[in-house]
């Protein structure tokens, strides 16, 4: 063995720090096992830790107070803890005014006796006034009458009332029971509603005026009825729909003609009313020929004006300044997303279920919303032999525009059949690669993830068919921030004394 002296200082220096090290060790007693509680009201929700509570020492207790309406930390009032004897006897009470930090006070009452104490706080704050009761506090005579701790058991996903308080939207709720609507599933199509969708053709070969294309309405705008879209010259090479259009554009010049002569010597009282009337009639009804020829309004010259048939939003336009286009071509289209439909493919099997009072709830893309249709327009009663689905068509309502016609949607088929189990809200669930999740409020601030398997959703209300208890406190709001926590491998340091 080397002596001391022939150390060096570094080395003497880190066997002091060992032998200082080691003495702590054997000199620190084992800290004694407390406990915890978890209680909510319609008003607060309490966690509270302390210490092992032992006759005549303090023990501190941490208790977080939380208000629920909007899950904030209580910022200020009395809070009252009254220790009640069950063996009877004096209680202890202790009495703190005002939070140490947001939401957390910590008392420290002093115990003379041992037992089992039953605990009433008193809430008296501008945010919450409670009564809360935690039954069955051991109080032990001495530390040697501590019973040693338990195992540790599986800690659940931490998630500090701290974190919690500074989460936006962080919220909790039971799970209860209830009922919903039966439903399964499918896959549906957004589609425009009948009547809602138009497509511009050119009603006659002509070139595509520059000066219309400027002033014409891009994809996206929004256009009334009657808008102008594009203005065509016509093209009389086009056989018989340019001899056609070129015979009612003569028969339109002959019939003003015609009328302002029978105008003039109506004026000069050449001629009776009569003779006026039927030129005007002829007038009439050689612009509405032309106009059911060309489709459009007749500009001076003949050039056609292209006018939106419907009130709605321009989703293609297919013209080029100057460009030639042949009668039939689409130059736009224009559909009105105000009001929409929902085609659902059902299973074959599945669509003797669907009837007057099914309704649907779906979502699409990345939307993180949930839609419902407004009124079943349709069920089909033809098989797709490729598909073996039935279309059923829901009308939806979507003044707001933000359901894109085209797109994918994703079902909840509501057959109307009522069923009754364990519902928690629909906020609560996460998909978490293509399977429903929830997590749970085990504890104040310990979090578990649960698998679930669902029946139906109604009024932002989920059937959960297996994971859940009647009675487990679910996470609404914020959910992501316990899943992004339960994915971290750091342990969370704590805010608070305990």
């Amino acid at each position: 063995m080397m002596h001391n002296a022939n150390l060096t200082p570094m080395a003497a220096l880190v066997l002091l720090a060992a032998a200082c090290v080691g003495a702590e060790m054997q000199s620190a007693e084992p800290e004694l096992p407390g406990g915890s509680v978890t209680l909510w009201t319609d008003s607060s929700e309490l966690f509270m830790e302390h210490p092992a509570l032992i006759v005549g020492e303090a023990g501190v207790f941490a208790v977080h107070l939380t208000d629920v309406t909007d899950f904030s930390p209580l910022l200020s009032g009395r809070v009252t803890l009254r220790f009640v004897p069950r063996d009877s006897g004096e209680p202890v009470v202790a009495v703190q005014e005002s939070p140490r930090a947001p939401g957390i006070y910590g008392p420290a009452p002093v115990f003379q006796r041992p037992g089992v104490y039953d605990l009433t706080i008193l809430v008296e704050s501008p945010q919450a006034h409670d009564e809360i009761r935690v039954e069955a506090l051991e109080v032990y005579a001495s530390a040697t009458a501590v019973p040693a701790a338990e195992a540790a058991e599986d800690a659940g996903i931490a998630f500090l009332k701290e974190q919690q308080w500074k989460t936006p939207g962080f919220a909790s709720e039971f799970a209860r029971i209830g009922t919903v609507s039966e439903s399964f599933g499918a896959t549906g199509e957004i589609v425009p509603a009948a009547g809602r969708y138009a497509v511009v053709a050119a009603p006659i070969g002509g070139l595509v005026e520059a000066s219309g294309v400027a002033t014409s309405p891009a994809p996206g705008q929004r256009v009334s009825r009657g808008t102008e879209l594009a203005v065509i010259t016509p093209t009389l090479s086009d056989g018989s729909a340019g001899s056609t259009f070129a015979g009612a554009r003569r028969e339109l010049r002959e019939a003003e003609d015609e009328y302002e002569r029978a105008r003039r010597l109506f004026e000069a009282q050449a001629i009776p009313r009569r003779r006026l009337h039927e030129a005007e009639i002829r007038l009439d009804a050689a612009r509405e020929a032309l106009a059911g020829i060309a489709g459009s309004d007749v500009a001076q010259g003949g050039r056609l004006t292209i006018l939106s048939p419907i009130a709605g939003v321009i989703a293609t336009r297919d013209i080029v300044p100057g460009s030639r286009v042949d009668a039939g071509q689409r130059l736009f289209s224009v559909v009105d997303p105000s009001v929409i439909w929902l085609q659902v493919n059902v299973p074959a099997v599945q669509a003797t279920a669907v009837g007057a009072a099914s309704t649907a709830s779906f979502r699409v893309g990345a939307l993180d919303r949930e839609f419902e249709s407004r009124r079943l327009i349709s069920a089909g009663s033809v098989v797709d032999p490729q598909s073996r689905t039935v279309p059923v068509i829901f009308e939806v309502a979507n003044a707001d525009g933000s359901i894109r016609i085209g797109s994918i949607a994703t079902v909840a088929l509501r057959t109307g059949q009522p069923v009754r189990g364990i519902v928690i809200p629909r906020a609560a669930i996460l998909d978490e690669d293509g399977r429903p999740v929830a997590y749970v409020q085990a504890e104040g601030e310990s979090f578990e993830r649960r698998a679930l398997t669902i029946g139906g959703t109604e009024r932002g209300l989920t059937l959960v068919l297996s994971g859940i208890r009647e009675g487990e406190r679910v996470v609404t709001g914020a959910a992501y921030q316990i899943r992004l926590a339960s994915l971290s491998t750091a342990v969370p340091a704590h805010g608070h004394e305990h």
